[in-house]
This record gives structure tokens, sequence and C-alpha cells, in this order.
């Protein structure tokens, strides 16, 4: 029996609940099947959230973990609405993705999974309509085999995904954008207070691309980073993460998909926490690059007490209402998701400039893109966030420089 027939059915038998037919109407078609290794059918849920296209394309990530639900994709999609409209990109803002979780599964079954969700999603994307990118759970593994069943499917080889590999018409920069940019708008925060990043002891939060990369960039500039987590718990390494931990940390968790518990046994120095996160350690910056929801109360301000000076978020949201009342009340340098992790977004934004082009930029040529448009929403922010006191509300800024490129496009396309 099909979806239609299942809502059919249920009209005729429940004619006045006109709510319940329209929630299952909602998740019906939203039903992935696809089989396991031992020839087991298997059932995610999947979703696209298409917030807003007033300035451009739909654009944002595909998540897939367990924790996704319609919810959460709802946030994200409205959140990205206004990140890209920062970047100043002709960019809308979506997201989407699925419950499946990759941690665990065989490439085989992680292909099996992509290429049975873009059977649904190949409908509603295109290069001048959506175009999603990785997010959580969806690297370039993921992102390449759900290119090529869209490729399939459509007969078209087109730009409606970014975060492709390079020898299909990604970017360079690509992979390092989201971390980079954060420690880049982190600079630009802190030269308001004539503060330079090198020899800061900085606190990070994850072990995926953003974490990886933005530990890169704060290795460069001269700064320490004394911690990394995962889902499990962190590590703390009081002798600093270097580029040779760093280059461990990455065979670790993008080739052998480990944990991160095991950077302790191969440097003794290092402290592992199991079930806990990293923000009650002594530091001066903080960068929480997981996952949303990672700093409450409690643990903004143990970061405050312990005297860090500065806090950019490089994942969506990660730090709770409570904790970004505590970071502000404390006149601390704070910068929301929304600004300081624009960077992946951003240089999405300019891989779908290549594959229209159908050129390829160097990557010092993405890299100077990517720091004059980190520098330009910094400078955003801070015109429409600075108060009376000279103290920049960096949460206003954006939000306020955001909201009003996306009103003005909306009126100015009429009001419907």
């Amino acid at each position: 029996m099909n979806a239609a027939k299942v809502v059919e059915d249920l009209k005729q038998r429940f004619p006045n609940e006109p709510e319940y037919i329209q929630a299952v109407s909602q998740v019906l078609p939203t039903i992935v099947t696809w089989v396991d290794d031992k020839g087991n059918v298997q059932t995610n849920m999947g979703y696209r959230i298409q917030h807003n296209n007033a300035i451009g394309p739909y654009k944002g990530g595909l998540r897939y973990h367990k924790s996704v639900n319609l919810g959460i994709l709802k946030f994200l999609a409205f959140e990205q609405t206004f990140k890209n409209s920062l970047t100043t990109l002709p960019m809308g803002g979506a997201k989407g993705g699925s419950d499946f979780s990759p941690r665990g599964k065989s490439d085989a079954e992680v292909m099996r999974f992509c290429q049975a969700f873009m059977n649904e999603l190949y409908r509603v994307i295109g290069p001048d309509e959506d175009v999603p990118a990785g997010d959580i759970g969806v690297g370039g593994r993921e992102v390449g085999y759900l290119f090529g069943q869209y490729k399939k499917l459509t007969h078209q080889f087109q730009g409606v995904l970014t975060g492709k590999g390079l020898s299909f018409g990604g970017s360079l920069i690509r992979p390092e954008a989201t971390g980079y940019g954060c420690v880049y708008f982190l600079t630009s925060m802190l030269a308001t207070r004539g503060i330079d990043l090198k020899g800061k002891k900085v606190l990070i939060s994850g072990s995926g691309n953003v974490a990886q990369y933005a530990t890169e960039k704060c290795i460069q500039l001269g700064a320490i980073p004394l911690t990394l987590s995962d889902s499990d718990g962190y590590i703390y390494d009081p002798d600093g993460i270097d580029e040779a931990k760093l280059a461990y940390v990455k065979e670790l968790k993008n080739v052998e998909r480990g944990r991160i518990k095991e950077y302790a046994e191969e440097y003794p120095n290092a402290v592992y926490h199991a079930g806990e996160r990293p923000w009650h350690e002594k530091a001066d910056i903080a960068l929480p690059c997981a996952t949303q929801n990672e700093i409450n109360g409690e643990q903004a301000q143990a970061l405050i007490d312990n005297g860090v000076i500065a806090v950019a978020e490089g994942a969506n949201m990660p730090s709770l209402p409570e904790a970004i009342k505590i970071f502000q009340d404390a006149k601390i340098l704070y910068a929301p998701g929304k600004a300081s992790n624009a960077g992946g977004v951003s240089v999405s934004g300019l891989e779908m400039s290549q594959n229209s082009e159908r050129l390829s930029w160097t990557a010092k040529e993405v890299d100077d893109y990517l720091k004059r448009i980190m520098n330009d929403i910094h400078e955003n922010c801070v015109k429409y966030g600075t108060q009376a006191d000279g103290y920049i509300n960096y949460v206003k800024g954006a939000n306020v420089a955001g909201f009003m490129k996306v009103a003005n496009a909306m009126m100015a396309q009429g009001i419907v």
C-alpha cells in the first residue's frame, strides 16, 4: 500500500481530525528504506527543510545522526537563513538529514543508505533551487555517494551538492573552511581589544572537520590547543596539541573512525575524561565545535571563573541561552555560530560559483575570499551590535545584519 492510499484511507476513517491527517501526511513520505550487509531491510526518517530563498537558492547541510528530528532541522534551517545572509553571498537557508548514523556502518551500508536518501531528495534540489552540503555525519564520502546517485537519476552533472571531492567539482579549502573561518573571526574579535592570539591556551570541543581545522589554524597562529572531544568524552593535553598530534587525530577520526580516548593511549601525558565536556579546564579561549546545546549555564560560569576571555562558536548554537547571558553579562568576547561558523557555507557558496564557471580556484584564492568574507561579517556585527558603553554585542549585530538583508529582499519581491 503506498503513502497516498494510506492517507486517503485515514481521511475516510477520521474525517474530523485534520491535524492528525496532516501529521501522517508529513511523516509517511519521509521514511527511507535501505538494505544492510546482512540483507535486512532497515528504515530511517529523512527530511529536507527549505526555509527561505529570498536572496538565493536554498542552501544548507545534511546531517546523519541519531538525534536528527524535524524540530532540530527546523531550528537549523532558520539559523542557516540568517547565517547565509551574513556571508554576503546569494544563498537562502535550508537544512536536512536523517536519524541514520554512519557510525559502525560499513562503506557499503553507508553507500546504500545515501543512494536511498537521494532517491527522494533529488526531486526537490538543483543548482538554482536547493544545494545541500555536508554536516555532522556527512563528509566527503557521503557527499560523493549522494552526488553519484543524483547523477544516475537525472543524467546531469551539476553543482547540486557542495563539499564534493576535488576530482568532480569540489573546492580547495572546503574541508578547512568552518574551522579556519571560526579562528579568523576570533582574531578579528580579539583585535578590537588589542589582543593577539599567539600564546593563548584554547579549549576546543569536537574532533571532526570543524574542530580539526580550528585546531590547525590555532597552531599556525601560535595558540596552544589543549582539548578535543567526541560524544564519549574529551582529552586534555597539558603539553598542547601540536601539528604531529593533530595529524594523529586526523588519521584516527577520518581514516580509522576511532574514538578520541585513543589519543590518551598514544600520548600518556594527556588525560581522558569519559562522559564529560572540556568546559571546566583553565584556558584563555573556548571554541565549541561539536554540536548544539553543549554549553549550559554552569559550564559557562566555569569558563568565566577559569579566565576565558573569548568564546567563538564553531558549531551551530552550541551555547544555551543561559550560557550566552553569562558570557554577555561578564562582557567577554562572544561570537554566535551564525557569525563565527559561517566560513563553511561561505566556501560552499564559492564552490557553487566555481561550478557555474566550470573553473577551479587555487587554495590561496579561496582562502583569501574566506578571510575577506569573515572580516565583512565581523564588520557588520560591529556596525549593528556596538552598544553605548562600547561593548560589542555580536549576537545582536549578527541577528540584525542577517535579518535586514533577508527582510529587505522579501519586501522588494512583494509580500505574498
